[in-house]
């Protein structure tokens, strides 16, 4: 990681202002068309979660501002950056599992689905292991949202960890819709970089 170059950076008023706000986050709920993805990870026996996951990482990796972190008030920039993801367990409560960035969709899959083993069987709540240089996931397969709020402490997430949840996809004209909801701290980023975000996502799902 290394200090980021404030000085020349053309949303240095907008991160002064925001980032003293009380609550600077955003949250936007749209829907992402997943009919490539589904059938993907049936060809290949791929998770659809754990792909969903992958997609979302590299997406957000190659957008700067969402490799960006507020720690102890300096501005400080990640060369890459993990996921971590809230995963049910058996008893129908859940827990939190740490995903480190892989090389192929297909590494991804198969290290997550032993560190998804792993986690069932410790059966706490598990750390966060990958510091600030993560985001944070979660997966509603229950039903589809139209919005959501998140449980806040604001103390802890000072450093601007941008938070994605899944919603249950729906099928639409003969396609599968899935809702998405994107958390980001907006001394950090502004919606035209969440819209780069949602653009790169879908590309990926559709030229899987």
């Amino acid at each position: 990681m290394k200090e980021f170059d404030l000085d020349n950076w053309n949303r240095k008023e907008l991160y002064q202002f925001f980032k003293s706000y009380d609550d600077p986050f955003f949250n936007l709920t749209t829907t992402l068309e997943v009919s490539n993805l589904y059938d993907y990870c049936k060809k290949n026996d791929l998770s659809f979660f754990l792909a969903g996951l992958y997609l979302s990482l590299e997406s957000a990796n190659e957008i700067p501002e969402f490799r960006l972190r507020i720690i102890d008030d300096t501005l400080i920039e990640y060369e890459s950056i993990n996921i971590g993801s809230t995963v049910l367990n058996d008893d129908n409560s859940f827990s939190f599992s740490f995903f480190s960035r892989k090389d192929s969709i297909f590494e991804f899959d198969r290290v997550g689905k032993i560190n998804l083993n792993r986690q069932k069987e410790k059966k706490d709540l598990g750390a966060n292991e990958g510091g600030d240089n993560i985001i944070y996931c979660s997966f509603i397969p229950w039903f589809s949202f139209t919005s959501i709020k998140h449980a806040r402490s604001i103390e802890k997430e000072k450093s601007g960890i941008p938070k994605f949840v899944f919603g249950k996809f729906f099928n639409q004209k003969g396609k599968k819709i899935m809702p998405f909801s994107i958390e980001v701290h907006h001394a950090i980023m502004d919606g035209y970089h969440v819209g780069k975000f949602l653009e790169i996502f879908q590309s990926k799902i559709n030229n899987l």
